[in-house]
């Protein structure tokens, strides 16, 4: 039997939405509903579902909106921690100055607070992470990628087989990742604490080190990046 008490889950919910602009002038992006539904709670249901007990949460932009909506995640059969961010750190630096709160023993799952995907099967990410645990080549990221959407056509990195690179080879097929990976926590050992950093250039160095490894999931995925796309979403899971 596969262990994933060990593994927690943080989700980013620290973007100010400047896209989704009016409607998160006065809400937080993750807050925004889809069928009365905020964001974080359609994956929180999911996480719990599949038995992750440790969440952690970051926010900067009306956080304090998103602790009074989701608590300390009783109501989810969760524990919730949050990562307050006076300004926004990007992924790389809001992961990093949760990790203490993570306190991952190795792996971990994150998640875009702004993606939606209603079937993703939080259970087979946790099978994989527990898998990469016993893996010889001790990879440092999974990555979920995912066919390019109308508003990202050009895609963000090829996968051939279950390896993600930044560069293209015979075969490879350039897809989009998707937000949603798992990682090690020494992929962001050399960051600096509390400091802003983008995710890409540590992905890009560990994929230099064929270290990154990903799958192509082909499920339901949507980017809710505009209030149309929203409009359009809870018109489709009505």
């Amino acid at each position: 039997m596969i262990d994933h008490v060990s593994i927690p889950c943080f989700l980013l919910a620290a973007g100010r939405g400047e896209r989704m602009r009016p409607l998160t002038d006065t809400v937080p992006k993750p807050l925004l509903t889809i069928q009365k539904k905020s964001l974080l709670a359609w994956h929180l249901e999911a996480l719990a579902t599949a038995k992750v007990q440790n969440v952690v949460i970051n926010h900067a932009w009306l956080g304090e909106q998103i602790e009074a909506s989701l608590g300390n995640g009783s109501q989810f059969n969760l524990k919730i921690q949050y990562s307050p961010e006076g300004s926004a750190l990007e992924t790389a630096g809001g992961i990093c100055n949760a990790l203490p709160l993570i306190a991952a023993q190795d792996y971990f799952l994150v998640i875009n607070g702004d993606v939606f995907s209603p079937n993703l099967s939080i259970s087979q990410l946790l099978d994989t992470a527990a898998k990469m645990r016993t893996d010889p080549k001790k990879p440092l990221a999974h990555l979920l990628m995912v066919p390019n959407p109308i508003q990202h056509p050009e895609g963000d990195f090829y996968l051939q087989g279950s390896t993600v690179s930044s560069l293209h080879t015979v075969g490879a097929e350039k897809l989009t990742f998707s937000g949603i990976g798992i990682y090690h926590k020494d992929l962001f050992k050399d960051l600096e604490f509390g400091a802003p950093a983008k995710l890409a250039p540590l992905l890009r160095t560990a994929m230099e080190q064929n270290k990154v490894f990903g799958e192509k999931y082909l499920g339901p995925w949507h980017d809710v990046g505009t209030p149309q796309r929203l409009q359009e979403l809870n018109t489709v899971y009505e």
